[in-house]
């Protein structure tokens, strides 16, 4: 294995792990004094949370560690998972099963092999533009007429998502920045942490603080509260670890802010979907979490933003 480890990365590792320790030994305390089954069903779920991110982290640490093509994998893995997720929400018929399974099998491989490839020019095009053209032909080719644009929008709409946005996190390991080594490891767990740490204040400035909600029918825990003391304080703390990027940290600031808004959007879309389709989450497979897509929804956002102002003004 390749171990692109430098003191960057290991603190930031090290702060997180430092993180969680004090999350269990907090959670383990609640757990012994609270009262009441409302307050115990709390908890119960917070300390479910943390044993989720203690199993996201280390998997997630170890492909950082394990290289570039590790790393990459794993989000295809999790690409794959998250469409699979989505399209179990769709409405599909027998005309668009060989499409689902070019969609699952060749174009979703092929994303990630391109970002593996470093070949930016196809892998930046290749499900907008070629797999858009192409999947409708194939479902057309089928015969089945019957709802066809909305079963073709749906397909293609979690193509973007779960694939395509997904796909430029990893990608953040193609770029190459002058006078930076390790960059793309290290711009790749910056992301993650800053992005998943927006989610978490924002949870937490929302149970303290929150009153007025932004989008009740869409998100109902979703505060102006929670929204605002959420944004500022991630912003704040990818601004404090400039010293893991390429940025000043003014620049950093900037880009946090930047990052932060659209993962609060991606999350805010994807409730949306889910609210469409009567569901609470994605699915069942992260304990206290939900499903695979209920972990990413600002991931899917955040990444491609990130990727592409990293790319024009860095490289």
């Amino acid at each position: 294995m390749n171990l692109p480890i430098d003191k960057r990365t290991l603190w930031l590792v090290g702060g997180v792990i430092a993180l969680l320790l004090a999350a269990s030994a907090i959670g383990f305390m609640l757990s012994r004094t609270v009262h009441g089954d409302g307050a115990r069903a709390t908890i119960a779920n917070l300390n479910a949370r943390i044993r989720a991110w203690w199993v996201m982290v280390l998997v997630f640490t170890f492909a950082i560690f394990a290289g570039r093509i590790v790393t990459i994998i794993l989000f295809g893995l999790t690409s794959f998972l998250a469409l699979r997720e989505f399209i179990t929400l769709t409405p599909t018929r027998l005309g668009d099963h060989r499409t689902l399974f070019w969609a699952f099998f060749i174009v979703t491989p092929l994303q990630y092999y391109l970002v593996a490839d470093d070949w930016y020019g196809l892998f930046a095009i290749l499900i907008p533009v070629y797999a858009f053209l192409l999947l409708p032909v194939r479902s057309a080719a089928a015969g089945d007429c019957e709802n066809f644009l909305a079963r073709t929008a749906e397909i293609q709409w979690g193509l973007m998502i779960c694939v395509y946005c997904v796909s430029f996190a990893p990608a953040l390991l193609t770029l190459n920045i002058e006078g930076y080594e390790n960059a793309g490891p290290l711009l790749l767990f910056y992301l993650v942490l800053v992005v998943q740490m927006s989610d978490v204040l924002q949870y937490v400035w929302g149970k303290l603080l929150g009153r007025r909600k932004i989008a009740p029918n869409v998100s109902p825990n979703k505060t102006v509260e929670g929204f605002l003391g959420g944004v500022a304080s991630a912003t704040l703390l990818g601004g404090a670890l400039w010293w893991a990027t390429p940025f000043t940290f003014w620049q950093a600031t900037g880009m946090s802010l930047v990052i932060t808004l659209a993962g609060f959007f991606g999350g805010l879309v994807m409730s949306a979907i889910k609210r469409d389709r009567g569901v609470k989450d994605y699915g069942q497979m992260i304990e206290g979490h939900g499903g695979v897509l209920d972990r990413i929804d600002s991931i899917c956002f955040a990444a491609p933003f990130f990727f592409h102002l990293t790319r024009f003004f860095f490289t």
